[in-house]
């Protein structure tokens, strides 16, 4: 039985320091800051990440993470989309977080049960459970409550999860 979780600290969307208009649509930005601050121990604000990936206050499309990452990280990183598992457990292991979207609309999941209906977090880790894999991702926080971690099954949410890998690239 295989598991890792990766040494992360989460942040909060609802933190004090983020405009309180954009809190309940800042999950992506947090989600890519806390994940760069991982990679370079550098904090981000979160209104600057908000604007600049091009976040609305319905959420952050996975098309703008994708196109806009660099403007927050310059080309030192490769961005990109997966659906397969064994990706993300590849990145887990090498000791590289994953941005994780539970996402029932635009998946076309309307009567489905998700964990979250629309929501970014940082996947921190995994493990192998018999046929499942169980996620581990900070939640982002709610109001009043710090960012924790939490489990979710793959095989009982697959249908609404969409991963994208952000992945250093090594200099010279």
């Amino acid at each position: 039985m295989l598991k890792i979780l990766l040494p992360f600290k989460g942040m909060s969307q609802y933190d004090e320091a983020i405009d309180s208009p954009i809190r309940g649509s800042a999950c992506g930005p947090v989600t890519a800051a806390a994940i760069f601050n991982y990679h370079e121990n550098e904090p981000l604000g979160i209104n600057d990440v908000y604007r600049l990936l091009g976040t609305t206050r319905i959420g952050l499309f996975t098309w703008r993470l994708v196109r806009n990452f660099h403007k927050i990280a310059g080309s030192q990183y490769a961005i990109q989309k997966t659906r397969s598992i064994s990706e993300v457990k590849r990145e887990l292991l090498n000791g590289r977080p994953l941005a994780m979207k539970f996402d029932r609309y635009f998946t076309f999941r309307w009567f489905s049960k998700p964990m979250f209906n629309y929501h970014w977090v940082p996947l921190i880790g995994f493990e192998d459970k018999g046929d499942d894999v169980i996620l581990y991702f900070h939640d982002n926080g709610k109001r009043n409550r710090p960012s924790k971690v939490r489990t979710v099954s793959y095989n009982e949410q697959r249908s609404v999860l969409r991963f994208v890998k952000i992945i250093p690239r090594k200099s010279g």
